[in-house]
């Protein structure tokens, strides 16, 4: 008999953009590749134009991705930290205090196709990207992106030049 796994039971590893993607990350199903779903901590410093805002005010207006209920329950709960500290919801934040907002992300699946290097030099590599795959971390992907396939798959560390 399956039972269900408790929290207590899981150890939570926090993934942060320093964290290079594993291939155990990932599960290739019917032509597409998706990332297993993963703990994230988004960091952000606060810059002058946010400082004097409150902590719910300043994610209400900057990232509107999410209602603002939702960032009352986040401070509330400590998924938003600031300096690694948890705060109240009327706590006005200062230039240069470290923001911490914890999420549990599914990435959207995108299609496996292969990679196609082109040319590759001791200093650059070009490659024919597939669609549907972004070259970089953006938005709602992080692992999900040609420099982090490239990167797992060759073992090289690549950086995005436009």
């Amino acid at each position: 008999m399956k039972r269900k796994l408790e929290e207590e039971d899981m150890e939570i590893v926090w993934q942060t953009p320093a964290n290079p993607p594993h291939r155990l990350d990932y599960i290739f199903r019917n032509g597409r590749r998706h990332v297993r779903p993963y703990y994230f901590e988004f960091i952000a410093h606060v810059k002058n134009r946010w400082a004097g805002k409150t902590i719910v005010d300043l994610f209400t207006d900057e990232f509107k991705g999410r209602s603002r209920d939702y960032y009352v329950s986040a401070v509330k709960c400590g998924r938003i930290r600031v300096d690694g500290e948890m705060v109240p919801v009327s706590y006005i934040v200062k230039t240069s205090e470290k923001i911490s907002h914890f999420l549990h992300r599914h990435e959207p699946p995108v299609l496996t196709s292969d990679v196609l290097i082109l040319q590759k030099e001791p200093d650059v590599v070009t490659v024919c990207k597939p669609a549907s795959i972004p070259v970089h971390p953006c938005g709602q992907y992080r692992k999900n992106t040609l420099l982090a396939s490239l990167r797992r798959s060759m073992a090289w560390h690549l950086y995005f030049v436009s």
